[in-house]
């Protein structure tokens, strides 16, 4: 299995937006920047993983449209299922069941939040609950799984900042 973590686009800041709309956290949007950004830096992901064959989000409304904007540069037709254990109050060890249910050699993309993909990351490769891959807003992570995934077996393919991926997805 290939496991590709990416974290949502860029939303507003978490007090502005309470103190405007008066809403919670979890419906807190992308701006109109960190769409344009993902956008391009969701073509640069296609460069670079050519195909995805499940594509799960967090519940949180940014990162729904973060896989979104994931969908429309793989063409538009790959679902998303919306899935708690992304949630960024959860433990990175529960997203386990889900990612043991795919089916082996299958690339599956992940979208959620920090500090919980640190964590989750580092757990795969490491066995421990310890964050030390920094995840910038619209980032991305590749992890190879040659077993069912656990604690500690991943390996790291690479990690790539949001400036690159824009880098890769606005050349020809």
């Amino acid at each position: 299995m290939r496991l590709l973590v990416i974290r949502h686009g860029l939303a507003g800041e978490r007090e502005d937006w309470a103190a405007r709309s008066g809403k919670p956290d979890a419906e807190r949007p992308m701006t109109g920047e960190g769409r344009r950004r993902m956008r391009r830096g969701a073509r640069g992901l296609r460069r670079i993983v050519p195909d995805i064959d499940v594509l799960a989000s967090s519940p949180l409304v940014r990162a729904v449209q973060t896989a979104e904007i994931v969908t429309a540069a793989y063409g538009g037709s790959l679902a998303i299922e919306t899935i708690d254990e992304l949630s960024p109050e959860r433990r990175p060890d529960e997203l386990l069941g889900w990612l043991r249910a795919q089916q082996p050699g299958a690339t599956v993309a992940v979208v959620g939040h920090e500090p919980h993909l640190g964590f989750l990351v580092g757990w795969l490769l490491t066995g421990r609950n310890d964050s030390f891959v920094a995840f910038k807003k619209g980032g991305a992570v590749l992890l190879d799984f040659d077993d069912p995934p656990v604690g500690g077996n991943a390996v790291l393919a690479w990690a790539i900042a949001p400036r690159q991926l824009r880098w890769l997805g606005e050349r020809r």
